[in-house]
């Protein structure tokens, strides 16, 4: 008998909005900048991609082009995304 496994996506574990919250928390705080936009992503994908681009004021193929490995999006994108998730960026 053979083991079948699917790929793991943390999307799928993202409930609600303090299950992103502190995802995207624990990625500012450990992660890289690249490891962030990741998350973002991720969180994007769990909330929904549709959802998440109208409320940021962007189309849906401008977020995944913003969001995409490598990607180098503007502080601007960033805040819009962050803030259409649900969640502002702040200092401490």
């Amino acid at each position: 008998m053979t083991l079948k496994t699917i790929p793991f996506d943390a999307a799928d574990f993202l409930r609600d909005d303090e299950d992103i919250r502190e995802f995207l928390l624990a990625a500012a705080e450990e992660g890289t900048a690249e490891e962030f936009i990741h998350a973002l992503a991720t969180a994007a994908r769990a909330k929904g991609m549709t959802e998440t681009a109208k409320a940021a004021g962007l189309t849906r193929a401008s977020l995944y082009k913003s969001l995409a490995p490598g990607a180098k999006p503007r502080f601007e994108t960033i805040w819009r995304i962050s803030g259409a998730l649900g969640h502002g960026l702040s200092l401490r």
